[in-house]
């Protein structure tokens, strides 16, 4: 066998894919691995929490809803509002930063592992092999005039991808209407509704993106796929043949010396391509249409077993471990990466724990500036909204904070339930005060929580009053 180590990777070409047959369609061949058994792991439990959380109930509500009629998104007992939609910016940039440092590192792992559309891609796949037998029995039923049996099968694959491409709708869908509500109305036929139509929708793009185009989302339409390799540098792991190693190709009998045959290790049995999902040949040299799924190392490492040679011809590597040098996993862009994502989770942490669970505004009516009481005393009137922005039902204690001797003239305890609003006049007074110079002060009012007097939410306002 030859170094594992090659001086560096092998320039990227176009060769003829073997893996596809008439009209360019793929027919991936089934396989068992390491990396197979993880994706499917991963992908499972990805899978189990798209479908299955938005079934779970908190306090008597569904945990994970986002509510476009009255604009509230609830998350495990938490709601959010319009104007806490900043935070899904903070959520929306960290992702973003967790897979550029994920790029950076393991290259197109989420392409591979958990990317929807890989995932639903190999699940139809499946299906597909299920039904219709092994790659050389779809090739030969493609090649095959219809008969009863063609029929039959493919009948069967595409009503199986439908009944999963409107679970997938039914369940994306459910993340934004109650699904108890939106299942029961589907079961009693009523298909004639908006969140109907968005199943739809959703069931139509799923078949045709994960039955029938697959691949070509990757390879034309993905954004991804076009601007993931400027975050490569030479430390990051990506899939690669060693060529150093395999060339010269040639196929041999077990327990033949590859040397004294002047070949390396890679016997060319093709299989690299047979289980590719885009249908490259991972022998070219790094590709944009390679998306990291490792199934070619899954296969590499199953013939490298049977003719007793090293795995690895075919695995994770990077341009320094082709050098011969070690990967760095201390980089400056990496860390740099990672600093910030502490810094925003740190930061989104910060405002969630800080953010208010009431809303109050108050509105000073302008219609009258000032007027007097019957007691002489000059009174302000101001309008209050408070919204209870949590799931529990709550009661306020209202009351004013001021160095001066306003006060309210009717005290005020306001229960509001879960994700209810509330909006009512306030009258505040004082008493005929000595000459100022000044004809305005300023005050607070103070919403107290009742379950927990330490809760506190506060609102500025002025009083008006006429100079002497």
């Amino acid at each position: 066998m030859r170094d594992s180590h090659a001086p560096a990777l092998i320039p990227a070409r176009q060769l003829p894919v073997k893996s596809s047959v008439g009209g360019g369609k793929i027919f991936t061949r089934q396989f068992t691995g390491r990396f197979r058994n993880l994706r499917i792991l991963l992908a499972g439990c990805l899978a189990l929490l798209f479908f299955s959380t938005s079934w779970v109930q908190w306090n008597g509500h569904q945990a994970v809803l986002w509510d476009l009629e009255t604009r509230q998104f609830h998350v495990f007992g938490t709601t959010f509002w319009p104007q806490d939609f900043i935070l899904l910016s903070f959520v929306m940039v960290i992702a973003a930063l967790l897979l550029f440092a994920v790029t950076i590192l393991l290259g197109r792992v989420w392409c591979g592992y958990a990317c929807p559309q890989s995932t639903w891609t190999w699940a139809f796949m499946w299906v597909e092999s299920l039904i219709e037998g092994d790659r050389n029995q779809r090739i030969k039923l493609q090649a095959s005039p219809m008969d009863l049996a063609k029929g039959l099968k493919r009948t069967s694959k595409h009503a199986l991808w439908l009944l999963m491409s409107i679970a997938t709708g039914i369940a994306f869908v459910g993340y934004f209407v109650p699904v108890r509500e939106l299942v029961q109305a589907l079961l009693s036929l009523q298909w004639f509704s908006t969140s109907a139509a968005w199943v739809g929708i959703i069931a139509a793009l799923t078949y045709l993106n994960a039955g029938l185009v697959r691949e070509k989302v990757c390879l034309h339409m993905c954004p991804y796929a076009r601007f993931q390799s400027v975050m490569f540098d030479r430390d990051t792991l990506v899939v690669a043949y060693n060529a150093a190693r395999g060339d010269t190709r040639g196929s041999r009998k077990k327990g033949d010396d590859p040397q004294a045959l002047g070949l390396g290790d890679c016997v060319d049995c093709y299989l690299c391509v047979q289980v590719c999902p885009t249908g490259i040949d991972i022998r070219d040299g790094l590709q944009m249409d390679c998306i990291g799924c490792a199934a070619c190392v899954d296969a590499c490492d199953e013939v490298m077993d049977k003719m007793g040679y090293a795995r690895g011809l075919v695995g994770y590597m990077s341009e320094a471990m082709f050098a011969g040098e070690q990967t760095r996993w201390r980089r400056p862009r990496l860390l740099g990466y990672l600093a910030l994502l502490l810094v925003l989770v740190g930061g989104l942490l910060w405002a969630l724990n800080n953010r208010h669970l009431v809303d109050m505004s108050v509105v000073k009516d302008r219609s009258v500036l000032y007027r007097y009481t019957s007691e002489g005393e000059v009174m302000n009137v101001y309008r209050l909204k408070i919204t209870n922005k949590t799931q529990l039902p709550v009661r306020y204690h209202l009351q004013l904070d001021s160095r001066d001797r306003l006060r309210l003239v009717k005290h005020r305890d306001i229960v509001l339930s879960a994700g209810d609003s509330d909006e009512f006049p306030v009258q505040v007074v004082m008493p005929v005060l000595a000459p100022r110079a000044a004809a305005m002060l300023s005050f607070d009012f103070v919403l107290v929580d009742s379950n927990d007097p330490q809760r506190t939410t506060r609102e500025a306002a002025h009083f008006l009053y006429p100079a002497n």
